[in-house]
């Protein structure tokens, strides 16, 4: 075993390998940084990692629920710990991991939330923007292949192919996939790349900033907002209401579960099967809304 570590030496030991030999994101590593950094001030920088115990990460996590953490952000912080020991056992800095099987809270059931068709419709509208040919071919490609935003603005020319009406998306896990295009989905692409000069099969990212780099996903973000203000459309959209969104209209369209599953790179059918509660929950509220005999259900 290598010399003795303190909690606050061994934790940056941990960030550096995520950094440098995991090649983490650094959206990762900084997730993992604020975490465990909590961690180490509950317990105290200058205690000795061997000295820690799983008593320590269990009052830890006692606290940051009396503080209002949710349970997903407890969930989170219990993953990151265990990640932390794991590390630290595989360097020799700890004999065990304390916090192997922990369980996290138990998280309540979320239904993803949806635009109705006449929200994504009113995105679709025309307005002055400078960027309008751009926007228009990204909001067709988002709502009408179901992306995720990191994978709609990681999309290149080459990904694209107008003659199959295919896209090739690379998701979570780097597992490509290939999605069918909408017709007016690939109407608007022609639009924005003729205008653009952009050559067919080059490797150029399919979505430009201002400045001709890659969009990012933030400014995606900002665009739906802005959007949402000059056409008067829901002002809480979001990409990922737009995938949602995607999925659930198929879902209402009679589409089977699987397909859905397939053209959203969802790795589990488990997670595509969340649209069916909510489409049943959409069916129950519209039957209490609209059937004559809907208040005598609660009744018998």
């Amino acid at each position: 075993m290598q010399a003795e570590l303190t909690l606050q030496q061994a934790v940056q030991a941990f960030l550096r390998q995520l950094r440098d030999v995991r090649i983490a994101s650094a959206h990762t590593v900084a997730a993992y940084r604020r975490d465990l950094t909590r961690f180490v001030h509950h317990c105290g920088a200058g205690r000795l990692l061997r000295d820690v115990t799983r008593q320590d990460v269990q009052d830890w996590l006692v606290d940051e629920y009396a503080a209002g953490r949710s349970a997903a952000t407890l969930a989170r912080r219990l993953s990151a710990t265990k990640s932390f020991f794991d590390a630290a056992v595989e360097m020799g800095a700890c004999s065990a991991n304390v916090a192997a099987g922990m369980r996290p809270p138990k998280q309540p059931k979320r239904l993803p939330r949806t635009l109705p068709p006449e929200q994504t419709a009113a995105l679709m509208q025309s307005t002055a923007s400078s960027s309008e040919l751009r926007d228009l071919a990204l909001l067709a490609v988002m709502y009408g292949c179901g992306l995720r935003v990191s994978e709609v603005v990681g999309l290149c020319v080459c990904d694209l192919d107008l003659h199959q009406a295919e896209l090739r998306v690379l998701g979570k896990g780097r597992k490509e996939r290939l999605v069918p295009l909408p017709d007016g989905a690939c109407q608007y692409l022609r639009d924005y790349l003729n205008a653009r000069g952009a050559d067919a099969g080059s490797d150029q990212p399919l979505f430009l900033n201002q400045r001709g780099g890659r969009l990012s996903a933030r400014s995606v973000q900002r665009m739906l907002k802005q959007r949402a203000l000059l056409t008067g459309a829901d002002l809480s959209v979001t990409p990922h209401r737009l995938r949602h969104s995607f999925a659930t209209h198929l879902l209402a369209g009679g589409v089977d579960l699987r397909a859905i599953q397939e053209l959203l790179g969802h790795a589990s059918l488990a997670t595509t099967e969340r649209y069916t509660h909510l489409d049943i929950t959409a069916l129950t509220e519209v039957y209490d809304r609209t059937h004559p005999r809907a208040g005598k259900r609660s009744e018998s």
